[in-house]
Parts: C-alpha cells; sequence; structure tokens
C-alpha cells in the first residue's frame, strides 16, 4: 500500500524541495481535517508491536523512530505525522518573533547521495501564531510524544539569546512533552557560538532554574551540531551534565561535505541525509561513552532504513528522529524501519530493542 511514492517522486522532484515539501504538508493537514482520512492513513503506514514500546525520560514510545524537527515547523501536521507511525513528533524550530529566515533559492536536493543541503534560517510563523495550534493538539490529544524545538532569533544579540528561549520555555510548556533546545543550526549567525561551555553553562542553568519553577517534570534536551571536535564536545557534555540536562539530540546538520556526488554538493548551509550518518553516530558513540547512562540520547542523521537505525541504537542512542530520510525514501519510511527492526528481533531472538542494540 505503500509503494506510490517511487512514481510519485519523480513528480516532486521537478518542483523545487522547499515548494514540494510545502505540498506535502498541505497534503497532510488537508487529510487530518477529516476523521476518516486520518483513520485510513494510519491504516496504512502505522506499524505496531510490543518489542518496539520504550520509556525515555519518563515518557513513553510506541516505537523509537521520531519526526526530527524542521519537518513541521509551525506544528500545523502533528496529527498527520502522527498517523504515518511516529513515535514522537518534533516541531519548530520556533522563535519569539515570526521571521522569513534567508533568501530563496534555500533546500537543495543531492539526489546522488541521497541528501540535503539548506541554508533556511529558522523559517517560522513565530510563536504567537503557533500557540493555539499547540493548545488544540493538547486539548484533543495526540498519539506520540510532542517535542518542541525553541531557537534565538535571527536579530537577538548573542548576549539577549537568553531572553529568547526564556520567553519561549515560558510560553510552550505547557503543551510540550520535551523541549529542545536548538543551539546548532548553521544558518543563524553565531549561533553556534552557544555550543561553548562559556556560553552554555550559563544558558543552561538559567533555562534550568526556569524549568524548575515553572514545568519541572518536563525534559529539556539540547540539540548540537556534529562538527565539534572531540574537546569541544566534552565541554558541551560536561556544562549539560552540570545542569541536569536530561538528553542531547545528536546531531544537527554538518557544514563538511564529506566525499559528494551531486552538482548541488558546493551550496551553502548545513548538510543532511546519508553523508552525515557516520559523524552522527560517532557523535552518539561518544557521547554515550563520555556520559554513561546520565543523558539520554536522540540520534538524528542519515537514518534511512532498518540497519541505519539500528546502527545508531547500537552506538547508544535510546530514541532516533528522520527527516531527510523521508524526502528520498518517502511516507513509508517509518513503517519500513519499525517492520525492520521487528524482522531483526526474530532473526536474532531479542525481546527487546535494548537486547537488540546490545547484540
Amino acid at each position: 500500500m505503500t509503494s506510490f511514492y517511487p512514481a510519485l517522486r519523480p513528480l516532486l522532484f521537478q518542483l523545487d524541495a522547499e515548494t514540494a515539501h510545502a505540498i506535502t504538508l498541505q497534503a497532510l493537514r488537508a487529510v487530518q481535517h477529516s476523521p476518516a482520512l486520518l483513520r485510513i492513513l494510519t491504516r496504512m503506514f502505522a506499524f505496531e508491536d510490543a518489542r518496539l514500546r520504550t520509556e525515555v525520560c519518563g515518557l513513553r514510545f510506541r516505537n523509537p523512530i521520531g519526526i526530527a524537527a524542521g519537518y513541521d515547523k509551525n506544528a500545523a501536521c502533528v496529527p498527520g505525522l502522527s498517523a504515518l507511525g511516529a513515535g514522537h513528533v518534533e516541531v519548530g524550530t520556533l522563535t519569539p518573533l515570526a521571521q522569513r529566515g534567508n533568501a530563496r533559492p534555500r533546500v537543495f536536493r543531492l539526489a546522488q547521495d541521497a541528501a540535503l543541503i539548506n541554508r533556511l534560517g529558522f523559517p517560522n510563523a513565530g510563536i504567537v501564531a503557533a500557540l493555539p495550534r499547540l493548545a488544540a493538539l493538547r486539548a484533543r490529544g495526540h498519539a506520540a510524544p510532542l517535542g518542541i524545538n525553541i531557537g534565538k532569533g535571527r536579530d537577538t544579540p548573542l548576549e539577549l539569546a537568553l531572553e529568547d528561549y526564556s520567553t519561549l520555555l515560558q510560553q510552550v510548556h505547557p503543551f510540550a512533552d520535551y523541549i529542545a533546545i536548538n543551539i546548532s543550526s548553521p544558518n543563524t549567525p553565531g549561533l553556534r557560538t552557544l555550543q561553548s561551555s562559556a556560553a552554555l553553562a550559563p544558558l543552561l542553568g538559567a533555562l534550568q532554574q526556569l524549568r524548575r519553577q515553572h514545568c519541572p517534570r518536563l525534559p529539556l534536551f539540547v540539540k548540537i551540531a556534529p562538527d565539534l571536535s572531540p574537546a569541544q564536545l566534552d565541554e558541551l557534555l560536561d556544562a549539560a551534565l552540570a545542569n541536569d540536562i536530561a538528553g542531547v539530540i545528536a546531531t544537527n546538520t554538518t557544514t563538511a561535505r564529506p566525499n559528494l556526488r551531486s552538482p548541488a554538493a558546493g551550496a551553502e548551509g548545513g548538510l543532511s541525509g546519508v553523508p552525515l550518518q557516520p559523524a552522527s553516530t560517532a557523535a552518539i558513540r561518544h557521547i554515550r561513552k563520555y556520559s554513561g547512562n546520565q543523558l539520554a540520547i536522540i540520534g538524528a542523521g542519515g537514518i534511512d532504513c532498518a540497519a541505519a537505525a539500528l546502527e545508531k541504537l547500537s552506538a547508544g542512542a535510546n530514541l532516533l528522529q528522520v527527516y531527510t530520510g523521508l524526502v528520498y525514501q518517502g511516507p513509508g519510511l517509518l513503517q519500513a524501519i519499525n517492520r525492520g527492526l521487528v524482522q531483526m528481533l526474530a532473526q536474532r531472538g531479542a525481546r527487546s530493542l535494548a537486547e537488540l542494540a546490545a547484540g
């Protein structure tokens, strides 16, 4: 039932990447406004197996595969994405004010590499526009835990970044199951400076104080870049551990260009997809070794099949996220990964994902 995408993809790829993505979101929004269509979508794509269930930071997930931030920037399609079988959905990145992001074109397909380059720059309608949708989601309930990714506004000076993150945390926490602090996009000038220990420790300390005051049960995650040196990553992890951060999302896109073949390989921006897989997996492995079990890890970067998912789980990830894989594999990707993991469980005689990953 999910085999239509190979026929549809050439038509979508005739459009520029951002337009094709907008059409996909519009289709999901149309479907989710009809309970009958939403049920059909769920029957087509969702896949349930008790062995895929996991608990992370006190939250229960029906499977480990979620949707990465950036796919649904304005929290417009959470029910539709959940119907595709997502174990969780992370929306955003949301900023305090609406912003257009960088000039188009700003998303480039690297088809020969199964990759994307984007220099979007956090385009979103702002927190005020998102709040009614988030409130409606909370009121109606949703099948999968909801993460909300927050970021500094493009025009906010770095010395005032804490004000943006604090404002956003206070506004979104009633509607989130976890909050992701995005300090690692390469497309907002200076943002990655916040990953340094000198900048990150006071930022996380202040946000933790707010969390304890307003939403003490809500986990905070930090989304990091794959381009940190081991020493820089250790400093970041020290800051996260010292401030009782719940977990890390590893990783955001990369500014590196590892052996790419596609004509658009030289485009400016962050690279995602299959070429990111080795760097993101290495970061996960480093984080797990350095932090033990003190940090939850959401692994992202190049997951386009069950084998790639297992690689990240084996490296130490608790949960996973996809984005670019959906562009190339289509809406059946989540089901394919989950079915593949269940097949591996059966083949190896494992009783749980943790046992399979340890295998």
